[in-house]
């Protein structure tokens, strides 16, 4: 336990009187302090003066951090107004006042009742008032006072970091910086030297060093070499009271890294390197992997490869591997064991970033020799050639050799090869091969003008291991003969106006050729032999492909002819010639003034109108339609009239049922009853159909019938009655049509449907009586009449 040694000063005005001290209570810390009293007034250094006021003190000092158990002493309070007859009270507020700092009001004492922290809080203001007891007036004006706490050293120095990290290039002069650590200390910079730090370095020597007063770390030694050591760790340690014995301390570790630089150079492990390739290894691939150590590391590691010299120089390459730095070598040119089967190279390796500082440990390159060996392997066949162009004229016959194709055994044993076509670029089997000398031949015509070119693959093979094969592709080009005769462009079909005039060029002619022509097709023109003499029509050959065909006479009547067919030779001027006969088809037709043609049908003439061919056609197109359309309506009106009268839609009984057949004339039994249908009164109650197998059936309602004098509206009324009561009617609404005709009518029913079921024999002569408008009526029931009485 700390023990502390302080004074409290008490300044009071009053009389002038000399200083003294008297000996103040005994402490809980175990040492007696004294209390100082000062009279103080205006200027310490002149004569003091009664001040206005009665007492007065300035600040009082306390130590931070006391460790007692009771209560802290501060300092003394006190009036000259104070009889010591206990008349007054002694009152404090402020900072803490009544908490922290308490007062006896009968002595003015004044105690801390807690530990005082100075980091948390300095300095307290409080005010203090000495006051009557009885009366609570006060004596002495309230005067303002500050308690000050001193501070000691309780606080070691804090850095501002746990743990710092750092890095340096390694290789780095001495004294080069590091990086600079802080510590900072709490407590008072301005009172001792608590809060002076001095920086130390407790672990890290002798490769670094740290100011004492700065805090920055250097280096300590040259040439630290990241190879050896990379990572280091150093402890700082921080002290207060500048370093002296009882001060507090705080540490730090500060982790230094030492970074590359390129201060190694690339080394190979061996002097040679031995790999093997077969002869058969494709362009571009891996004959094997090379590499030189270095010890740096990123940038500083990277390695360029290349082949300095080697009688292989042009036959393989190296290219570096980014990811490991490896020198691969491959393969530029086809290999050839039984040319050349050993080749050396001469390999170097070179850093591509060099620091000149290091120049000095020497080239930063190394090289070595590699051997490659070249294993022999059995190779496919070699043709000749990388490929084979062949002639053939299209007339060539059959069997004839075109050209050969030549391939050999590269390896050694020279192995026999045999020859093949490959059947998918030869579907139509048109060319063979000799399988023993490669000989070409055809075994089908050839056109040239169907196909110019022709391109097969002939395979080479060995007999004793036809796996080892090899293609190579036969383009074989088919030479044109003069084997197609000239023809017309296009087929000709020209006119003559029939007021044409001699010598009048209707048509100009050209012909092509499927063959080919070195020097283009010279084409000659003429009539043929049986039409050169008689024809009415001359050809003139224009000695540039092209032919005019001219009138030979003037007018031409197309009534005598109305179309001639010229025959035309054509030839060419090739080896051998060709020649063809074409036909031109003339017509004759009437022709304006112009030469426009007007019409070339001979019947045209007969119609002065001069209508044209498709109006002629238009107009019989609408004379067979109206014809079409008269014989449908007639067809229509006696289709009518055939219809029976039971089919009409408007009926007078409720249900009318119509049946399309025809029955078995007067003999057929099981035919309907059609009387029944038109009189209703006529139905048999027991009497069911004939035409169907007996089932259970509804017996048919009987419904009374209208009597003479009925109304239309009881008519009515008694059939819906009927339809509401009837249990046989079905369970949804229905239509029920009644077609009554009441008796209004003077002629009654006119209807003859019910005079067939009747017995007796009607008489209509009243009919007569009728007017002229029932006079054919009358006349028909009339005559039935006369014929039934005779």
């Amino acid at each position: 336990m700390r023990t502390y040694h302080c004074f409290w000063l008490l300044f009071w005005a009053g009389q002038p009187h000399q200083s003294f001290s008297t000996p103040l209570s005994e402490r809980t810390s175990g040492f007696p302090e004294k209390e100082k009293v000062l009279v103080l007034s205006g200027n310490s250094r002149q004569d003091l003066h009664r001040s206005k006021r009665s007492w007065m003190w300035n600040q009082f000092f306390l130590l931070e951090e006391y460790t007692g158990t009771d209560y802290q002493y501060v300092g003394k309070l006190h009036s000259d107004q104070d009889k010591g007859d206990g008349s007054l009270k002694y009152i404090l507020s402020g900072d803490g006042a009544g908490d922290l700092f308490i007062i006896n009001e009968n002595t003015g004492d004044i105690q801390a009742t807690k530990r005082l922290d100075r980091e948390e809080k300095p300095v307290y203001i409080l005010r203090a008032q000495a006051v009557n007891r009885k009366t609570g007036r006060p004596v002495e004006p309230e005067s303002e006072f500050i308690i000050k706490i001193h501070d000691i050293n309780d606080n070691e120095p804090m850095f501002t970091k746990d743990v710092y990290n750092a890095s340096i290039p390694e290789m780095s002069d001495v004294g080069t910086f590091v990086v600079q650590v802080t510590a900072t200390d709490a407590d008072d910079p301005t009172y001792g030297n608590s809060a002076k730090v001095v920086y130390s370095i407790l672990q890290g020597q002798p490769y670094f060093s740290v100011e004492s007063e700065t805090g920055i770390i250097k280096t300590a030694l040259l040439n630290m070499d990241r190879e050896n050591r990379e990572q280091y760790q150093v402890v700082i340690q921080a002290k207060d009271m500048g370093g002296q014995m009882g001060g507090l301390s705080g540490t730090t570790t500060v982790n230094i890294t030492l970074t590359d630089v390129n201060d190694n150079p690339p080394r190979f492990p061996q002097s040679t390197y031995q790999f093997r390739a077969p002869e058969s290894m494709p362009l571009d691939s891996p004959v094997g992997r090379i590499k030189a150590n270095d010890a740096d590391v990123d940038e500083n590691a990277e390695i360029e490869y290349s082949i300095t010299e080697g009688d292989g120089y042009d036959m393989f390459g190296i290219t570096t591997d980014k990811d490991t730095q490896e020198g691969i070598i491959t393969v530029k040119k086809a290999l050839d064991f039984e040319s050349k089967n050993l080749y050396i190279l001469k390999v170097e390796a070179t850093n591509t970033h060099v620091d000149p500082r290091f120049l000095y440990l020497g080239p930063f390159k190394d090289s070595a020799t590699v051997r490659i060996q070249v294993e022999d392997v059995d190779e496919p066949p070699m043709f000749s050639r990388p490929a084979y162009i062949m002639e053939v004229k299209e007339d060539v016959p059959l069997n004839s050799i075109i050209g050969t194709v030549t391939a050999q055994d590269p390896d050694a044993a020279k192995n026999p090869v045999k020859y093949s076509v490959d059947r998918h670029t030869d579907m139509d089997r048109v060319f063979n091969i000799n399988s023993g000398n490669g000989s070409i031949f055809t075994s089908k015509p050839l056109d040239r003008e169907t196909l110019l070119w022709h391109n097969i693959t002939v395979i080479a093979a060995e007999i004793n291991n036809p796996k080892q094969s090899s293609r190579v592709p036969v383009f074989i080009k088919v030479l044109d003969v003069n084997d197609n005769a000239p023809e017309f462009a296009m087929f000709y079909e020209t006119f003559v106006c029939e007021n044409a005039k001699a010598e009048q060029l209707i048509q100009t002619l050209s012909a092509v050729d499927k063959d080919d022509s070195y020097n283009g097709h010279q084409f000659s023109f003429s009539l043929a032999p049986e039409a050169a003499s008689s024809s009415n029509f001359t050809l003139q050959d224009n000695r540039d492909n092209t032919a005019g065909i001219f009138t030979r006479k003037t007018r031409y009547n197309r009534h005598e002819t109305s179309t001639y067919f010229l025959p035309v030779v054509i030839s060419d001027n090739d080896y051998p010639i060709q020649s063809s006969t074409e036909t031109v088809t003339i017509r004759v037709c009437a022709c304006d003034h112009r030469g426009k043609m007007l019409s070339c049908n001979a019947e045209a003439l007969v119609h002065p109108t001069g209508l044209s061919t498709g109006a002629l056609i238009a107009i019989l197109l609408c004379i067979i339609i109206l014809l079409v359309t008269v014989v449908l309506f007639a067809a229509l009106r006696r289709q009518r009239k055939k219809e029976p009268l039971i089919i009409s839609k408007e009926d007078i009984r409720d249900n009318i049922v119509s049946y399309n057949d025809e029955g078995g004339g007067e003999e057929d039994t099981q035919a309907f009853d059609i009387g029944t249908l038109r009189n209703p009164e006529a139905i048999d109650d027991n009497k069911l159909r004939r035409d169907i197998v007996p089932e259970t059936l509804f017996i048919p309602r009987r419904t009374a019938t209208a009597r003479d004098n009925t109304d239309v509206r009881d008519f009515i009324n008694q059939r819906l009655k009927e339809n509401d009561t009837d249990p046989t009617a079905p369970p949804y609404d229905s239509l029920a049509t009644y077609a009554y005709e009441g008796n209004g009518s003077v002629a009654e029913s006119l209807s003859s449907l019910e005079s067939v079921t009747t017995d007796g024999d009607q008489d209509y002569d009243y009919l007569s009586d009728w007017g002229p408008r029932f006079k054919k009526l009358a006349d028909m029931y009339g005559s039935m009449d006369s014929d039934k009485d005779s």
